[in-house]
């Protein structure tokens, strides 16, 4: 491929077209393919050659992809891009053009896919040299990214072997990536809308549910929703292939503190084969509600919980320590009622030394309401009255 002739490159793709064979089409219009590294295809004005070849629209969608591939080789990554934008503008014109038929759908899997890639590196390049926004080139491909999935929503007349419906979710997948990259997920409200919808959310390909799961787990687990969220991304772990360790990592990375807020320990053996020993210490901290060692284990890889997001979910688990730490208590003490100045002294043994009695109600009041406790504050006597039966109710029973 190295050496691969225009000629030969565009006699290929013709006959490829002639044939409606998406999939060879889609191979010499991606990035991924052994023809980027053709001296021979990297033109900086390929429109007339190619005009020579290949027909309207196809020949728009050629010259641009050319035009991109040199512009990459010359490391200008906006002027890729721009060309890159082209390629998915003009497809999105030939998909509007196309009446029953769908066999072009891996070739806007494939341009789509690259746009957003090309978007990144653009945007890279444009903060480097300290011009515009951050990450509007990722904005702007979104809007490119919509053009297509309105297309394909659109398309509700052709049979269902024949739908461009198909390519919904591989479109909505993408435009999560850009949406959680650029913080605006209240944009994927419409999108989830628009698949939980569709008569084929449950026939997708796997690979692309388990994308798709895997996003929508980690929306609701930003909207507090920690059951959908359990739900969604236990989904994608499970039936995300063993052999893509990566990804289940991932995956694992949100799915370990949803679990544990829902009353879920992982073991260490899974933290450890999936290279997760991050969170031993705040799993062993939380079980045996000891907030001092939580607040360190934290603090100790605070950098890598930030980069992943979940820094603000692991302090939530605060309450949880602090139900487990009273529990302790109430086994200790043997008794229903247990002096509000008795969990004080176990908050400051824990170095929460700023912590006043009235700070100590506060956290029992939040334990009460959440139902983590069975029970009430006896203000008169200062003290936490607890039911005699399953004072402390297990943290997986709770709605």
């Amino acid at each position: 491929m190295a050496h691969l002739s225009l000629n030969h490159y565009l006699l290929q793709i013709e006959s490829a077209w002639r044939n409606k064979d998406g999939t060879t089409l889609s191979d010499y219009l991606s990035f991924r393919h052994g023809h980027v590294a053709s001296s021979k295809l990297k033109l900086e004005n390929p429109e007339s050659a190619v005009e020579r070849v290949l027909e309207p629209p196809l020949d728009e969608i050629v010259a641009a992809h050319l035009r991109s591939v040199w512009a990459v080789n010359n490391q200008d990554f906006v002027e890729a891009y721009r060309c890159q934008t082209l390629v998915v503008q003009s497809l999105t014109k030939l998909l509007q053009s196309q009446r029953d038929e769908n066999w072009s759908l891996p070739i806007m899997y494939t341009v789509c896919l690259d746009l957003r890639l090309m978007a990144l590196k653009a945007d890279r390049s444009l903060t480097a040299k300290g011009i515009g926004r951050p990450k509007e080139t990722l904005e702007k491909a979104a809007e490119c990214l919509m053009g297509c999935f309105r297309v394909c929503a659109a398309d509700n007349r052709s049979s269902e072997d024949c739908t461009k419906r198909w390519g919904m979710l591989a479109l909505v997948n993408q435009l999560f990536k850009v949406y959680f990259r650029i913080n605006k997920l209240h944009l994927c409200k419409p999108l989830i809308r628009a698949i939980d919808s569709s008569p084929f959310k449950d026939h997708f390909t796997l690979g692309q549910r388990v994308t798709y799961r895997f996003y929508v787990g980690r929306k609701a687990m930003f909207d507090s929703d920690y059951k959908a969220a359990e739900q969604f991304l236990s989904f994608a772990f499970e039936r995300c292939h063993k052999q893509c360790w990566r990804n289940k990592r991932l995956i694992l990375t949100y799915l370990v503190p949803v679990k544990m807020l829902l009353g879920y320990m992982p073991s260490e053996a899974v933290l450890e084969k999936y290279d997760l020993t991050q969170f031993v210490e705040v799993v062993a901290a939380v079980k045996q509600g000891n907030i001092l060692q939580l607040n360190k284990a934290i603090q100790l890889h605070e950098i890598f919980f930030i980069k992943c997001g979940i820094y603000l979910l692991l302090e939530k688990l605060k309450i949880i320590t602090f139900r487990n730490l009273f529990k302790k208590v109430h086994l200790l003490m043997k008794t229903h009622q247990i002096p509000i100045e008795a969990l004080l002294s176990a908050l400051k043994y824990n170095e929460l030394k700023d912590i006043d009695l009235d700070e100590t109600q506060c956290i029992v009041s939040n334990l009460i309401f959440e139902g983590k406790i069975k029970g009430y504050i006896s203000h008169q006597h200062k003290k936490l009255v607890v039911s005699k039966q399953n004072a402390f109710p297990g943290l997986t029973t709770l709605s």
